[in-house]
């Protein structure tokens, strides 16, 4: 909120005002300085301002969207950040965990930032041997239980921590336990030790004798008789709820958590067959198939943080047109093509370029003074290795290339598809038209003659160019299963991209 109210108000006091967020400044955004002594208004002024003039406390919308895009679908959302898993860990650690269980973050984030002087700590475990380690579920966010698994580590043969083979049914919990006991042991080394006879010491004074008779008078131990088992259980319960409660410092020096982690070892009786019993029969643990993701799993999260919809395979697929990828190879052949590589025609007002043979020849000559007199040693060596050519071949091409420089461009043209239409009737008689898709006009119309055609006229059935240029790509994009290619870059290089291939996907799956 301080980002966001930083042009708006300075100070301010907030409010969800029948279902609106609301907030009330303490002082006015036109005003130079900020009086900091000002009263805030109590509890009882700011809901009859609320109540009389809520509209002009109403924040503003880019305000309301944030907040409640952040607190949304909350409370129920916050079952959906939890995961539970198997741990096996010492008895001392479960019992901990069952009256806080908070204090599992404070050992994640504990083990996830160690450094070697808190692993010195862990060589011997003074706090948490390994000895006694029972099986139990613990709950994690999904956040800790990441940070908790994606972290290699072996622990220190001294510490008596063993793993068995990565092949056990339950190597998995051995692992979280192990990493979670280094945890919790690390905290308990950073805080001062409490002494054995701090809990006696606790409850002798006068203020736990009014908090039993107090107790007592209200009934708390159900008339049990003194020194039962239900009386004695209730007792423990009413003195760990007075060590944790009522005996809390006065100080504003915030307990550590492993301080509080040794409190509750003190004052909490652990019993380990009821744990082992309770092992013998624990719920299943969560799947934690959501820690991998695919690139199409990333990318539609990505989408989603931009307020986008990314379109399903399917539809992808069926909104794809594939005469796109003709036309796109189309503009790109058709585009001008300079040393720079083909180039959009931005203007057509822009003059085309004319180059004069002559004119460059002879500037040349100019550059390099390429007369005979000035040739050196080596150029006239590299004259006599070409003596060998037949001076009848010289002719003739000295002959070819007036007789070319003759033509008109229309003659060359027309020379050109004669060469072409020859090498078509040269072809015909082989393989290679079969490998190309015909025109399915041509073909019907081919088909319906008979076979009293010329076979000229079926030889030189023409093909559809778009569906063979189309097949071969997608055939080429096929082929690189995903990877980089040529098909692909060559479209991209076009602006042009494809979906993906759902039947090799599915294939895959």
């Amino acid at each position: 909120l301080t980002v966001l109210l930083c042009s708006t108000v300075t100070i301010c006091q907030v409010f969800f005002y029948k279902g609106e967020l609301h907030l009330i400044p303490l002082s006015e955004p036109h005003e130079q300085e900020c009086d900091l002594s000002a009263p805030t208004p109590t509890i009882s002024q700011a809901l009859t301002l609320l109540s009389t003039r809520s509209e002009e406390f109403l924040a503003a919308e880019p305000i309301r969207t944030a907040v409640y895009k952040r607190i949304s679908g909350y409370p129920e959302k916050i079952q959906a950040s939890f995961h539970r898993a198997h741990c096996y860990l010492p008895a001392g650690i479960v019992a901990v965990l069952r009256q806080r269980p908070s204090l599992v973050a404070a050992a994640v984030q504990a083990f996830y930032l160690r450094d070697p002087a808190d692993l010195r700590a862990c060589r011997s475990f003074q706090t948490f041997p390994p000895d006694e380690r029972v099986m139990t579920v613990v709950t994690f966010t999904k956040c800790l239980y990441a940070q908790l698994v994606q972290q290699k580590f072996v622990a220190d043969r001294r510490s008596g921590y063993t793993l068995p083979l990565p092949s056990h049914p339950q190597y998995k919990a051995y692992e979280l336990g192990m990493k979670l006991a280094h945890g919790f042991e690390i905290l308990c080394s950073k805080c001062s030790k409490v002494s054995p006879n701090s809990k006696r010491n606790v409850l002798r004074g006068p203020l736990w004798e009014r908090f039993l008779s107090s107790l007592k008078e209200k009934n708390y131990f159900k008339g049990q008789m003194e020194g039962s088992a239900q009386y004695v259980e209730l007792l423990h319960m009413a003195e760990d709820y007075f060590q944790q409660s009522v005996t809390k410092p006065e100080s504003s020096v915030e307990v550590s958590p492993g301080d509080e982690i040794l409190t509750l070892l003190q004052a909490t009786t652990i019993d380990l067959k009821e744990f082992e019993r309770e092992a013998a029969s624990l719920p299943p643990e969560d799947d934690d198939s959501w820690l991998e993701i695919t690139p199409d799993d990333l990318d539609q999260m990505l989408k989603e943080a931009r307020n986008e919809s990314l379109p399903s395979a399917n539809e992808d697929e069926q909104k794809y047109d594939l005469e796109a990828v003709a036309e796109s190879m189309k503009a790109f052949v058709s585009k001008v093509s300079t040393h720079e590589g083909a180039e959009m025609p931005w203007s057509s007002d822009e003059s085309h370029v004319t180059f004069d043979v002559d004119s460059f020849t002879k500037a040349l000559d100019r550059i390099l003074g390429a007369d005979s007199e000035e040739l050196d040693s080596d150029d006239l060596d590299e004259e006599e290795e070409f003596d060998f050519l037949d001076e009848d071949d010289e002719d003739l091409d000295a002959e070819n290339q007036r007789e070319d420089q003759k033509e008109s461009p229309n003659e060359l043209i027309g020379s050109l598809k004669s060469y072409m239409n020859e090498m078509d009737r040269e072809l015909a008689h082989t393989n290679v038209g079969k490998s190309f898709t015909a025109s399915s006009v041509n073909a019907t119309t081919s088909q319906s003659a008979g076979p009293d055609s010329g076979a000229e006229d079926t030889e030189l059935t023409p093909v559809d160019v778009d569906m063979n240029l189309v097949a071969n790509l997608l055939q080429s994009y096929s082929a690189q299963s995903g990877l980089a290619g040529p098909a692909s870059n060559i479209l991209q290089s076009m602006g042009v991209c494809l979906p993906n291939n759902a039947d090799h996907i599915g294939s895959n799956n």
